[in-house]
Formats: structure tokens, sequence, C-alpha cells
């Protein structure tokens, strides 16, 4: 055991590279050794899965600039926009962090993230690459809610499985309803295609907020179940592309 421990780093990243992220958890519980090598997030293990993993469109682009380790790339693909649970309008591009809706008249339809969160805190980026039209809706989910409706209408937030921020007239939704306007600023700017919105999601706190342009705009929701929440957004507006990328733990100041 003591032999394999003691090999030499660019051996230990060979192997350790063929792995499965599982398994690379387990070997980080080994040894001090290999969970300070496992824990240097840009070393050739992450690297290599990075390569296998992830689109090169994605790895070259400025999508993942606010993700700058390659461990970091790598879990923010493991918790993008789901191909298997979004709307039958929309696809998952190559790049696999960007949704597009297909231009389907009468539509609105929604995607949900792989990864839903009950415990911890958690942000991730929003980042609205075409136009809004009527409506643009980012915020979180459940399972239950769902995906696809008739008309244009705000899908995310219609009922009291979703909560979200409605780009277009800073508008709060829930159940159906209007929560009120966000953030709470007089003559608040409205949502400029391109700017990456921050969601903080405080399973701890159960309270969801938003940043934008690193200012942040405040609690939106409070009182969120005790639920696994999937990070959400809806929209109705044919050939609109948006994507998310997950950060992990929100940095506080």
């Amino acid at each position: 055991m003591d032999g394999i421990i003691d090999l030499p780093d660019h051996v230990s990243e060979v192997i350790f590279s063929y792995l499965s992220l599982h398994d690379l958890r387990n070997c980080s519980l080994v040894c001090k050794r290999w969970y300070e090598f496992l824990n240097n997030e840009n070393n050739d293990v992450w690297r290599l899965h990075c390569i296998r993993k992830l689109a090169e469109e994605a790895l070259k682009s400025d999508l993942l600039s606010s993700v700058p380790t390659y461990k970091a790339k790598l879990r923010a693909f493991h918790h993008a926009w789901n191909p298997n649970d979004c709307s039958r309008n929309i696809f998952i591009k190559p790049n696999g962090f960007t949704l597009h809706r297909n231009p389907v008249a009468q539509s609105t339809d929604a995607t949900r993230g792989k990864i839903g969160f009950r415990h911890g805190r958690h942000a991730w980026e929003v980042i609205w690459e075409g136009p809004l039209g009527t409506v643009a809706v980012i915020g979180i989910a459940t399972k239950d809610s769902p995906l696809q409706c008739h008309g244009y209408v705000a899908l995310l937030g219609a009922d009291d499985q979703s909560w979200g921020w409605n780009l277009v007239d800073n508008h709060l939704l829930h159940n159906g309803d209007a929560q009120g306007n966000y953030p709470l600023l007089n003559n608040a700017p409205k949502y400029q295609v391109g700017e990456r919105i921050r969601v903080i999601l405080d399973c701890d706190d159960n309270t969801l907020s938003f940043e934008k342009n690193y200012e942040f705009l405040g609690v939106a929701f409070r009182g969120l179940p005790d639920k696994k929440l999937y990070p959400t957004v809806s929209a109705v507006y044919g050939n609109t592309e948006v994507s998310m990328v997950y950060l992990g733990p929100p940095l506080d100041g």
C-alpha cells in the first residue's frame, strides 16, 4: 500500500484520471497525501477529466470564466441543464451549458438543472443570451412543477412548486401571483441581454436571493419548503438561449 501511495505525482495523475468521480472521492479519504493531491483543483487529474467530459467549445469560451479551475468547471458541468428534464421544445446545445428554445408558437417552455438542493448554500449564474420576449423567468422549482404549457405565460412561479423573477417586468412570482417588484429600488434597471445574474439559494435559511453585476439585490423569497429545489428557467421567445453555470457555495461579502 505504501508503494502505491508514494508513486510520483505524474504517475498518480495518469492513474487517477481514469477513475470515476465517486472513486476519486474515496481516494481522497485514504491518506493526507492523496487528499492534498486531489484537492489541487488545477492538476492534470481534473484537466484530463475536463477534456473527456466537456466540449472544447465550452473550455475555450468565456462562459466558464467564473469557474477558473478544472475541478470547478467539471463540477459546473455536472450541475448544468438537464437534457432529460426540459420541455420538448427545448434542447441543450453541444457545449452542455446552454439551452435553446425552438420557435414554437403559443408555448412556454422550461428547463431544470441536473442536480437539486435540499441542504447547504449554493450559487449559480444565469446568462440570457437571446431576446427575452414578453416573459423571461429565472429561479427554482421542485420536480413537481410543469415544464411546458400553452400560451405565453410566466410558467416558473405559476404554481406552489416554483419561485421566479421575471426579468421583463421585474416582478417576483409564486403560486400564480405577483409577489411584488424586485429589486426594491426606485427605477430599478431592466435586465440587459448578456448580463450575468447570480442566483443564491440558502437551504439552511430557506431563502432565494439574486445578484447582478456583483451587487446583492436582496432576498427575493423566504420560507422555502424543505424539498429538493432545482435551478430553473422558463422562456417564450423563439430561438432564445440561456446558459447556467454552477459556482458552488456563495462567497460572503
